[in-house]
């Protein structure tokens, strides 16, 4: 009994401790505490020592991983686990790349098993014009985070100019121009002072963001190189870094650094690509922004229409990935299986792709289309 109540005087002391302390939400990686009510609902004397610290650690988790207490932190991307199935989210210079029309629609779900999880949607168009020597392409893109608790829109142009090098090599450069704008719904928000000891959160706040709308322009800027079956490249995303804080003081956006490279190599000895031979594209890629770092390894296997593929992130998940490449028509689904702490917690993530690649007339000067997987 002693035992109960001595630690029943921690929790209480723990709820103190907490509204003393000013919540600020992270500007995107949060997701919205919802289990606290039944948390301060169920200390009580007749629990068990052990059965309330389980709910203190589960509490203190979730703060930890909702980022609900956070001093000082800087936001990231939202991610997609099918580079090549979003080229203008992965790098601007792809804009064009496929000469005809292309209109990509992807969908992913990001850790469903986690209360306010991470849904990202994003479409694009893109084609390659004569007039202008390069590709154009519109790149429209939302994330929710925390089931709404925080929303980004962002509505991008862009264009790549395309230089040929040589008969087998080509190098294009692109750049993007970006409306970025984010919200906050702050009644999604908890407090501090919201928390009573016994009953949870059941006071207002006296807390009020500074703003809970944000919008600015963004800059972007992106290379890449080609022969005939190699491929690699790189972006810089946010070149202005737009300042995305809803509290006084300032949250630049990070810069995001991405390199890519990747090979179609023919499981035979001919150097071409046909349409129902197999062929093997190891793959890796890297990515920066601010103390965030990623580096994803992969390869596709390629036979007819068929795509399968397998990608490992670093500490982090391993991807599987089942494809269907037609003509003029492009599907893929993949699951990132959680590999870190949080594997049993988080459902993994899904994503789906939707590519349409239209037909044009034929060139009318030499154009060099480049060589790489679809998803």
């Amino acid at each position: 009994m002693q035992s109960k109540l001595i630690f029943s005087w921690f929790v209480l002391m723990f709820v103190e401790k907490l509204k003393t302390i000013k919540i600020i939400v992270h500007p995107l990686k949060i997701v919205p505490v919802v289990t606290f009510n039944k948390f301060f609902s169920y200390i009580c004397p007749l629990m068990s020592v052990t059965t309330m610290k389980n709910i203190l650690l589960i509490t203190s988790l979730t703060l930890v991983m909702t980022g609900g207490i956070i001093y000082d932190s800087a936001a990231q991307d939202a991610q997609f686990t099918q580079f090549y199935a979003n080229p203008l989210y992965l790098n601007p210079a792809f804009a064009g790349s496929e000469r005809c029309p292309r209109v990509c629609v992807n969908f992913r779900d990001e850790w469903p098993a986690i209360p306010g999880n991470f849904v990202t949607y994003s479409a694009s168009i893109d084609r390659y014009v004569d007039a202008l020597a390069g590709g154009i392409g519109l790149l429209v893109e939302q994330d929710k985070a925390g089931s709404g608790v925080v929303t980004t829109n962002n509505i991008s142009a862009i264009y790549a100019y395309q230089l040929n090098i040589n008969r087998n090599f080509a190098i294009n450069a692109g750049f993007q121009a970006t409306y970025h704008q984010k919200s906050i719904d702050q009644s999604k928000l908890n407090f501090g002072d919201m928390i009573d000891p016994v009953r949870g959160f059941v006071y207002s706040t006296s807390e009020q963001l500074t703003r809970t709308n944000v919008s600015s322009p963004d800059f972007s800027a992106g290379i890449l190189a080609y022969g005939r079956n190699v491929f690699f490249g790189a972006s810089f995303d946010h070149l202005t870094q737009p300042d995305e804080s809803f509290v006084q003081g300032a949250s630049p956006l990070p810069l995001k650094y991405t390199a890519h490279a990747g090979a179609m190599i023919p499981v035979n000895n001919h150097s071409t690509l046909s349409e129902d031979q197999f062929t093997i594209s190891p793959n890796i890629l890297f990515q920066k922004q601010g103390d965030f770092q990623q580096l994803d390894l992969g390869f596709y296997a390629i036979k007819g229409a068929v795509v399968g593929g397998f990608w490992y992130r670093n500490q982090d998940a391993v991807i599987l990935l089942i494809g269907i490449d037609k003509k003029n028509i492009k599907f893929g689904y993949s699951y990132d299986v959680t590999i870190s702490k949080l594997t049993l917690a988080t459902g993994g993530s899904h994503e789906l792709s939707l590519v349409f690649q239209f037909q044009c007339r034929p060139k009318r000067h030499q154009y060099r289309v480049v060589n790489c997987p679809s998803f």
